[in-house]
């Protein structure tokens, strides 16, 4: 069976940033719903150097076609120069609750075929 829903994980470095990133992604439909958790720490190796930060933690839901929408809308809005983005598979869920994602997600990805990234 074709997974098509996930879970895309995207931290943050402040609520503000959060919000905003949460709510351009409901409001384009890229995802159903978007949980923030506040204060997550985070340790991570960055320019050769063990770095430590509070961040705000992402999850949101959504369609598998939708991740490069999602990973585009997040550069546009973050901070970072290299935001985490990370999805993963939903195996199995309530059938209403995932019925209500579908219902509150676009079918497809916005980006023109010939626009995606052909490295991959």
């Amino acid at each position: 069976m074709e997974n098509r829903y996930c879970v895309c994980l995207i931290t943050a470095a402040d609520k503000n940033q959060a919000n905003k990133i949460a709510e351009i992604l409901v409001e384009q439909r890229l995802a159903a719903c978007v949980n923030i958790i506040p204060q997550i720490k985070s340790i991570y190796r960055w320019q050769e150097k063990i770095e430590k930060s509070e961040e705000f933690l992402l999850i949101a839901k959504t369609r598998s076609k939708l991740s490069k929408d999602i990973i585009r809308a997040v550069k546009e809005k973050h901070t970072y120069s290299v935001p985490e983005v990370i999805f993963t598979s939903i195996e199995d869920g309530s059938e209403e609750y995932l019925d209500w994602l579908g219902a509150n997600t676009l079918f497809s990805s916005n980006i023109a075929p010939d626009k995606e990234d052909k490295s991959k």
